[in-house]
């Protein structure tokens, strides 16, 4: 590399940092975020829905994606179409009837609250630790099943859908699937899913919203400096107009009654090793540029599905925040949270059964994973538990 190149490439990477480094204020965070909309459209929770031209969307303020438009969706992974979504799900703000136009996307407005309810700038839509290692972190806690030892090109699942009691604003309780590769700084992982948070909503007068809102979430360096949830920083394209990332799902599994279940399926195009995210069949949401990332440029060493919450322990004890439905993953269908059909892509693009996966909880007296097969399901986990109880004080 010449002296020309060098400086070139010192330039780029100080761009990338600059780029990641949160505003001095919360003024300007929301100034960079919210971009003008062409549409607005208020929903029942109090959500605000902006319509934004695609090409003006957070993701190519990133300086390795600006100038760039939109790729179009690759083909999807062989034997795709052996699982059918048997329920029909929607997100809250599409039951309005309202619509984003072709050619923008929706997003989610952000709010004054939405920062006052991360604590700080600095830790506004960032996770301070997500994937499951052998030590508790951050006070982080998980039920999953999870798979590696081979080379994986993607992934998908079908996800029961709850609403969980989050004890406090700083907590969270999740069901989502991780891509992994690398370790420490150089971890990279993709996560998709569902998560139920306390959403303050002062402008609507109320407080506790804790709907699972459909999420995503990437980081290239351990969760250090780099990613964000949803669309709250450059990186994530969104390619289309029906799906609002950050709203409530609808309809919820109740106990004992309805269930409801998502579709998600990350898989990585072949030909430019973009990581895109379907959901059902046929409905890409959007895609990760291979650029954003260092050892997923080229595959995942780890796929694992489940159950993830913050515990913040602020009166010494563990927090009532619930995973999954509340209850243990022995209570079985209609009443305990679950997984069922996972499949990883492999080396030859091709979308398989899950093979042997492994079933750990970092708390099983607090919340529970039970691993189990049949030809229906396929491999499929119960998960989930109330947190503080008399055997988790």
């Amino acid at each position: 590399m010449d002296f020309s190149s060098s400086i070139i490439s010192l330039l780029l990477h100080f761009l990338l940092i600059s780029s990641l480094v949160c505003p001095i204020n919360s003024s300007e965070t929301i100034q960079q975020i919210n971009k003008p909309a062409i549409k607005t459209i208020q929903i029942s929770d109090g959500d605000i829905i902006d319509c934004i031209l695609t090409h003006k969307q957070p993701a190519f303020d990133h300086p390795l994606l600006k100038g760039q438009k939109p790729l179009d969706p690759p083909e999807r992974s062989k034997g795709h179409n052996q699982i059918s979504n048997l329920s029909d799900i929607f997100q809250l703000w599409s039951l309005s009837g309202e619509s984003c136009p072709e050619g923008t996307i929706p997003i989610r407005r952000t709010t004054e609250e939405d920062i006052s309810r991360a604590g700080s700038i600095d830790s506004f839509g960032r996770k301070a630790n997500g994937f499951r290692t052998d030590t508790i972190q951050n006070g982080h806690l998980h039920s999953v099943g999870f798979v590696r030892g081979d080379i994986y090109y993607g992934a998908q699942a079908i996800i029961n859908v709850w609403a969980p009691h989050v004890e406090s604003p700083n907590e969270f309780s999740l069901g989502q699937i991780w891509i992994v590769s690398g370790s420490g700084k150089d971890l990279n992982t993709i996560e998709v899913g569902w998560q139920a948070l306390i959403f303050i909503q002062v402008s609507a007068g109320r407080y506790g919203d804790n709907r699972p809102r459909l999420f995503t979430f990437w980081t290239a360096d351990g969760y250090d400096q780099t990613g964000c949830y949803d669309l709250l920083c450059p990186g994530f394209v969104q390619t289309n107009n029906k799906f609002a990332i950050g709203t409530p799902i609808s309809p919820i599994s109740t106990y004992n009654g309805g269930q409801y279940e998502i579709t998600l399926f990350i898989f990585k195009d072949p030909t430019n090793g973009s990581w895109w995210l379907e959901y059902g069949l046929g409905n890409p949401i959007g895609y990760w540029p291979s650029s954003l990332f260092t050892t997923l440029k080229d595959n995942a060493t780890i796929v694992q599905f489940g159950g993830e919450i913050v515990n913040a322990k602020s009166t010494g004890a563990y927090t009532s925040t619930q995973m999954g439905s509340g209850h243990f993953a022995e209570e079985g269908y209609g009443k305990a949270s679950y997984f069922r059909n996972m499949q990883v892509v492999g080396s030859k693009n091709f979308l398989t059964p899950l093979s042997n996966p492994t079933y750990t909880a970092d708390q099983p007296n607090c919340y529970n994973v039970q691993g189990r097969f049949n030809d229906k399901w396929g491999h499929h986990f119960y998960y989930g538990g109330p947190g503080r109880n008399e055997k988790c004080p």
